[in-house]
């Protein structure tokens, strides 16, 4: 079987340790996980970045119109490449990334009206260029197939961490650049779909935002591995990318939880001074928290003196200062 070559350096192992315990931290509790209107804005940073990669020129707000199903002026193949992705990440749920089958839909659906042969591999020769210089040449058009079956096993039955196996399948995928078009964009979503395996909440991480700031280190650490025929320089390049993307999700989450829980005092408080005989069910049912967080918002508010009970849990109440 085809084990593709790379090396776990001290910093690679290092990187897997310190993503591995922000992950645990972030998921940790259901309250920590991206809102629905951050998987929003996460999910429009992906395709954004991800197409902007490819020399997409539409902006955020743009592509956040195309969403919302807004008329937006722009190139119509821009246009399109963003309904396409919108449909294609859409499918993360549901495709299986140890299967050719659900890769070919989801580059059909990539792809759409954007190439002839989408959904299908390509039956010519590819190059990768940075402007008028060739920088990587795919291998035969008939071998893509073979390559690929053998990816694809290696990436379902290998005992790497999934942090790394997800980088290498990511380097090997583009080295073979089995599509005539759409490789860098499939390449990164199949990592992220791998990585979701691991942790559904990868499927909220716009790493490739990251990617397109460091855009040219992203290009830089391909060619190296290149030279140096291992993915060892990708692998450590993607999962600085990772790590730094985690560090501002863990921050931004912070700040989201704080000033939710301000707000959840505020309207504690305000419940008190209306009701002062107001009990826990009926400040969960006013506020929306459970038993737990209402039990631990009135531990926060009694400790920095903001309320006080005034006799005992049967026929006190709450006194606000």
């Amino acid at each position: 079987m085809y084990i593709p070559p790379f090396t776990l350096t001290d910093e690679i192992m290092s990187l897997v340790a310190d993503i591995a315990e922000l992950i645990g931290k972030i998921s940790a509790t259901a309250e920590q996980l991206p809102a629905p209107h951050l998987r929003k804005e996460n999910r429009i940073k992906t395709i954004q970045s991800s197409l902007a990669i490819e020399n997409n020129s539409l902006s955020i707000e743009q592509v956040t119109a195309i969403i919302e199903g807004k008329r937006v002026l722009g190139a119509p193949n821009e246009i399109q490449e963003v309904k396409n992705a919108v449909d294609a990440y859409e499918l993360l749920l549901e495709l299986d990334p140890y299967k050719e089958k659900d890769l070919l839909r989801a580059h059909r659906l990539m792809m759409t009206d954007l190439v002839k042969e989408n959904g299908r591999y390509r039956t010519g020769g590819v190059g990768v260029f940075d402007g008028q210089q060739c920088i990587h040449i795919g291998p035969p058009a008939q071998r893509v197939p073979l390559l690929m079956a053998d990816l694809l096993q290696w990436v379902r039955t290998t005992k790497a961490h999934p942090l790394v196996s997800s980088c290498v399948f990511h380097y090997e995928f583009e080295f073979i650049h089995p599509f005539a078009d759409g490789n860098g964009r499939m390449g990164r979503m199949w990592q992220t779909l791998l990585l979701m395996q691991w942790n559904p909440l990868f499927a909220w991480i716009p790493v490739e935002t990251l990617v397109k700031e460091h855009q040219g280190e992203y290009y830089a650490a391909i060619a190296q591995s290149d030279r140096e025929a291992s993915s060892t320089p990708f692998i450590t390049f993607m999962l600085r990318c990772l790590l730094q993307t985690m560090l501002e999700m863990q921050e931004s989450n912070q700040k989201s939880n704080q000033k939710g829980n301000r707000k959840s005092e505020q309207r504690v408080l305000a419940a008190m001074e209306g009701n002062p005989d107001i009990t826990i069910k009926e400040l969960q049912q006013i506020v929306g928290l459970s038993e737990s967080g209402i039990k631990k918002i009135i531990r926060q508010l009694r400790t920095a003196g903001r309320i006080e009970r005034i006799g005992g849990a049967k026929g006190g109440h709450w006194e606000v200062k």
